[in-house]
């Protein structure tokens, strides 16, 4: 059952990368750090908020993988 338990831990672990990940390109996109220059979000001061935020949402789905994969299940 614990094998279970980790299995679900480390695909929440990698959503939550992968939102991370996104948040990032937001934020570098916002701060007119990466992206065509023809990109709405590239040099926009509201992706940059956007950006943050994603992480922070991203940051704590990667939390919750790690307390559920270090999780042990009730005996």
């Amino acid at each position: 059952m614990h094998n279970h338990t980790m299995k679900f831990g480390v695909a929440i672990i990698s959503g939550g990368a992968i939102v991370l990940g996104f948040g990032i390109l937001f934020f570098l996109q916002g701060n007119s750090v990466v992206g065509p220059t023809s990109s709405f979000m590239y040099s926009n001061p509201k992706w940059i908020g956007y950006g943050e935020s994603i992480i922070a949402v991203g940051v704590g789905i990667i939390v919750l993988g790690i307390v559920a994969s270090l999780r042990r299940p009730k005996s």
